[in-house]
């Protein structure tokens, strides 16, 4: 995924829904969301806490509630994509302008700005149980130095680099997800890094 700087840089390199997006944008302008990018793609804040974001797929767009388990969706439009892993996160898909009510939409951004405002959140659970992949506990146990790295990182980080590993269904993409970690596990770099202020 390319780091885009701007969002317009975002929405003239979209593949996919150009328009979608454009008008999506148009909407979350008119709100007092404020529009910055992060993780390379658009994302509306209030009080400097992500509310909504939309990003552009193969073939659909979506708008984005970091929060969205806490919206009422009266019209049902809301799906978790990672069922299992995200908790708080739900987006609404949009394959063409057509499927856009902006009234509705509004209805939803507004809602979810009002519940960040009220503080309403839905926390991660910290003491989870990091359940490492086989994948992984096969590469950790045949390099004692890897092992070492990774048992230095907060339980969180680790939990991070397993879930990664274990969302790919197939063991292929499983041991491709563990050779490419293992680099920022060595050098001390957490999954997510990057994205943390």
């Amino acid at each position: 995924m390319k780091d885009h700087k701007t969002v317009n840089e975002y929405i003239l390199n979209a593949t996919f829904g150009k328009e979608i997006l454009i008008v999506l944008r148009e909407l979350l302008l008119t709100t007092e969301l404020q529009e910055t990018v992060k993780w390379g793609g658009p994302v509306y804040t209030i009080n400097d806490k992500n509310v909504v974001a939309i990003g552009s797929f193969k073939s659909h767009v979506a708008l984005w509630f970091h929060q969205g388990a806490l919206l009422k969706d009266e019209a049902g439009v809301l799906i978790n994509a990672s069922e299992g892993f995200t908790k708080a996160l739900r987006q609404w898909r949009f394959t063409s302008v057509d499927e856009i009510d902006d009234k509705r939409v509004l209805k939803y951004v507004n809602e979810a700005i009002q519940n960040q405002k009220d503080g309403k959140e839905l926390k991660p659970e910290r003491n989870k149980p990091v359940v490492i992949p086989d994948e992984l506990n096969q590469a950790l146990q045949e390099d004692s130095v890897l092992e070492n790295c990774f048992n230095r990182f907060t339980s969180g980080k680790q939990r991070e680099f397993a879930e990664f590993i274990a969302s790919a269904k197939q063991s292929e993409t499983r041991l491709a997800r563990v050779q490419k970690v293992i680099p920022l596990i060595l050098e001390n770099i957490g999954l997510n890094d990057k994205y943390r202020k």
